[in-house]
């Protein structure tokens, strides 16, 4: 068994490595090939990277979108290794690690001088790489490592700061190089964020059953990673062993099931765990009563 698992483990590890490097060249190709050439700014780091990038190009020491993307992303690293998960942060270190080096080595050539087609087609094709690497529980740093840190702690989702960051990216984009730059990066932007839920919708509710003879344990893990109100249905038997379990239902979004399946891990590795998908949710999804 413990050779499957091992097996198992390589070939998701594997999976997500092919799937970073496809990040990575999608971005590049979205930077250097539509946005940058086109005067677009994308979302999040990217975007930040690429103004940093614009306001010293003409300086002494212009600092590449590559290497400003890398170097807005590295205080972000200490945080998620200190916060979130080693491996975690080990995966997005070297998604990052690769789009930074995609950007110097992927040529930057203007394809259009259009610049709604530099925002569309660069929203369209940072939006599938974006998407595919949440897909695959790949972060690709920037703000989903506050997202996590933030959902972690108060059991809020990160919506409102990406959307004023963004603003703010948008704003000086106009300010700075022309209020045309602001209205296209806008809607580069938007593209962006709706090829991303089009491929993998992060929000995506699930319910979860677990079946497991250590309920406090569960419990308190699954609490402890993501503030989830849990429903639990006491005195239930096994029909194999006829052992006495315990039922917990929950509900958490697709992007906590890699936070489902450490805090399983570390509570009980042997519980018997269903996830399925919800049509429809009422009342209070973030602060649900433990009864």
């Amino acid at each position: 068994m413990d050779e499957i698992d091992k097996l198992i483990t390589r070939h998701q590890n594997l999976s997500k490595i092919s799937v970073a490097i496809i990040y990575s060249i999608t971005v590049s190709i979205a930077v250097n090939m539509f946005w940058s050439p086109g005067g677009i700014y994308g979302s999040g780091i990217t975007g930040a990277a690429q103004l940093i990038s614009t306001v010293t190009s003409k300086a002494p020491v212009h600092l590449t979108t590559g290497v400003m993307f890398f170097a807005l992303n590295a205080p972000l690293f200490i945080l998620s290794w200190l916060k979130i998960e080693h491996k975690f942060t080990l995966f997005t270190v070297f998604t990052v690690v690769c789009a930074s080096l995609m950007m110097h080595w992927v040529p930057s050539m203007k394809i259009t001088a259009d610049p709604i087609i530099c925002a569309i087609f660069g929203g369209v094709v940072n939006g599938f790489g974006t998407g595919m690497a949440l897909r695959n529980g790949i972060s690709t740093g920037g703000i989903d490592i506050l997202g996590i840190i933030l959902r972690k702690k108060t059991g809020r989702s990160v919506g409102t700061i990406n959307m004023m960051f963004n603003i703010v990216i948008v704003v000086l984009a106009g300010a700075l190089f022309g209020w045309v730059h602001s209205l296209y990066s806008a809607i580069g932007i938007f593209i962006n964020g709706q090829v991303i839920d089009f491929i993998y919708n992060k929000d995506e509710k699930l319910q979860v059953m677990i079946v497991t003879s250590k309920p406090k344990k569960v419990i308190a893990e699954i609490q402890n990673e993501m503030r989830r109100g849990i429903t639990i249905v006491h005195d239930v038997e096994g029909a194999y062993k006829h052992e006495q379990k315990t039922i917990l239902f929950t509900v958490i979004s697709r992007s906590e099931l890699g936070d489902l399946e450490t805090a399983m891990d570390d509570s009980d590795p042997n519980a018997f765990v269903s996830v399925t998908d919800t049509v429809k949710i009422l009342g209070r999804f973030y602060q649900a009563h433990i009864y």
